[in-house]
C-alpha cells in the first residue's frame, strides 16, 4: 500500500531522482526555488527515509553534501500497484475450477499471514493486536486498537482495498481471514467501509477468546 506523502514532495523526488543526485544548489536550479525551501524538504524527506546524502570533498574547498533519492523513496514513487492488485483479483475470482480458486486463494492468504505474522510476538490478545497495528501501519495502514465489552478490537480508517471491496465483499473476508490467523483468535467484522461506516473494525468473538 502506497505511503501517503504530499503532492509536492512527490514532485521534489521524482526531479532529484531524475538528476541522479544533486547538491542543494543543483536542486535551487533545477526546480527555481530557495536554498531554504530545499533545505527544509530535504530534512522533512530524509527523516522519512526517502534521501539520503553523501559528504563530497573535492580538493581544498569545503566539503559539500550531495542528495539522492533512497531505495524506499524509489518503491514510494513507483507504488502504485492498484490497477495491477483489482485485474489480478478478477482474474482469481473468474477462475472455473472451483478447487484450483481456492488453492491459489490459501497461497494468497498464507503469505500474508506470514508476510504480518512473523514480525508478532505477544502471549495475550491485546499485544497481539499492537503488534498487528505497527506491521500494518508501516505498510501504509491507518490503524488503532480499541476496546469494545472488555475486548481489544482493531480498527482500520481508511480501507486498503477500496475499489476492490466495491466490486467483491469476497476481500473482506480474505482480510479477516488473514487476521485472523496471525492473531490466533476468531473475528467479526462489526463495521465495514464497504458499508458506508467510516472503518472496518475487527472484533474478537467472545467465544474464542475465552
Amino acid at each position: 500500500m502506497k505511503t501517503s506523502i504530499e503532492p509536492g514532495d512527490e514532485q521534489f523526488l521524482q526531479q532529484l531522482h531524475k538528476l541522479g543526485t544533486g547538491s542543494i544548489q543543483d536542486l535551487c536550479q533545477s526546480l527555481g526555488v530557495t536554498a531554504t525551501a530545499i533545505r527544509q524538504r530535504l530534512v522533512r524527506l530524509e527523516a522519512q527515509g526517502f534521501v539520503e546524502r553523501e559528504v563530497i570533498r573535492t580538493g581544498r574547498g569545503r566539503p559539500h553534501h550531495d542528495y539522492r533519492v533512497t531505495a524506499l523513496g524509489l518503491r514510494e514513487l513507483g507504488d502504485n500497484y492498484s490497477e495491477l492488485a483489482i485485474l489480478l483479483w478478477r482474474e482469481l475470482r473468474s477462475i472455473p475450477e472451483v478447487e484450483v480458486r481456492q488453492r491459489v486463494a490459501n497461497r494468497l492468504k498464507a503469505a500474508l499471514v506470514q508476510r504480518y505474522g512473523g514480525e508478532i510476538q505477544g502471549e495475550t490478545l491485546l499485544a497481539r493486536m499492537q503488534g498487528l497495528q505497527a506491521v500494518l501501519e508501516r505498510r501504509g495502514f491507518q490503524m488503532e486498537v480499541g476496546s469494545r465489552d472488555d475486548l481489544p478490537i482493531l480498527r482500520e480508517n481508511n480501507c486498503p482495498y477500496q475499489e476492490l471491496a466495491g466490486e467483491d465483499p469476497g476481500i473482506c473476508e480474505l482480510e479477516k481471514q488473514v487476521f485472523e490467523e496471525v492473531l490466533g483468535v476468531e473475528l467479526k467484522l462489526a463495521c465495514c467501509c464497504r458499508n458506508g461506516d467510516n472503518s472496518c473494525e475487527f472484533q474478537p468473538m467472545e467465544s474464542s477468546v475465552r
